[in-house]
């Protein structure tokens, strides 16, 4: 091929890519990301995808670890609401309906789908010990949805396909794609979104976020060491989800020590309200974490 039609194809590829999509700014850690898949159309795989999961799992009928997972999620995901919506990111989440499940399933692992679907799987617990760990969990996996990580990770094969595409001389076919194509392509994939691998890119963003997510929502971000300390043990007689495709244990202890005083900041411990009978007097006595 000559020169001159390379420097024309490559040329035709940038404009491609620069006219298909949209740029936004990661929430927290102020990283530019470039999407080429919707909010659309990553709630309507996410939705079908869980829905077609949820036939098959079958729920843990542990009434007191399952209330658990629903009442740690649901302050994370209240907390993160209020985040997004005091820096003038309410959009952010339109179209989010969380939901918390409990998996009978011995593996230690989580996950949340684009729009708030999440699952937690029983044997995760005993590593998780507290609810305070448990939220560094749900809130490094809520981080993946809010991040957008899975729109991102579609988007960036679809560039590649594109970019196959025009290597090959099908520049006309190429040409010829619109947003139709890209919903076709995206729902032909037949993606299992929870089984998706992410970079260590992304989970060292999510390690970031789900630790500011956690003090948001008044849990220690120091539990945050101990737990994947607990991970790291782990993982030498089982393989954990959780570790896949992640820094390793040392890196990501000492990442997650240098985030500590940001989070630190955002971190105030709960209060809950208490009624003497007596007196009818209300005082504020401080939670206390459960072991």
């Amino acid at each position: 091929m000559k020169l001159t039609n390379v420097k024309i194809l490559l040329f035709a590829l940038v404009v491609l890519l620069a006219s298909c999509g949209t740029s936004r700014t990661v929430p927290v850690t102020g990283r530019k990301q470039s999407l080429m898949v919707s909010d659309e159309q990553m709630l309507s795989l996410s939705t079908q995808q869980y829905a077609e999961y949820m036939k098959t799992a079958k729920k843990s009928t542990n009434t007191q670890n399952t209330a658990m997972v629903q009442r740690v999620g649901t302050r994370l995901a209240s907390a993160v609401e209020a985040y997004l919506k005091n820096n003038g990111l309410a959009s952010e989440l339109s179209g989010y309906k969380w939901e918390f499940n409990l998996i009978q399933d011995k593996n230690i692992n989580a996950w949340c789908m684009p729009g708030g679907k999440i699952a937690v799987f029983e044997g995760l617990l005993p590593v998780t010990q507290t609810e305070g760990a448990l939220a560094v969990v749900l809130g490094h996996e809520i981080a993946h949805a809010v991040a957008k990580h899975s729109a991102e990770q579609l988007s960036q094969q679809y560039k590649q396909q594109m970019g196959q595409q025009i290597a090959g001389s099908v520049l006309g076919a190429v040409i010829g794609t619109n947003a139709a194509n890209l919903a076709t392509w995206v729902g032909q994939q037949g993606l299992q979104l929870q089984n998706l691998k992410y970079s260590r890119d992304h989970e060292h963003e999510a390690d970031h976020m789900g630790l500011i997510f956690a003090a948001m929502a008044g849990y220690d971000p120091r539990e945050a060491v101990t737990f994947w300390q607990r991970m790291a043990a782990s993982s030498t007689t089982k393989q954990s989800e959780l570790l896949s495709d992640h820094p390793s244990d040392e890196k990501r202890i000492a990442n997650i020590q240098g985030w500590m005083p940001e989070a630190l900041q955002y971190y105030k411990p709960q209060q809950q309200v208490t009624t003497t009978p007596a007196s009818k007097k209300t005082t504020k006595t401080t939670a206390k974490k459960k072991k």
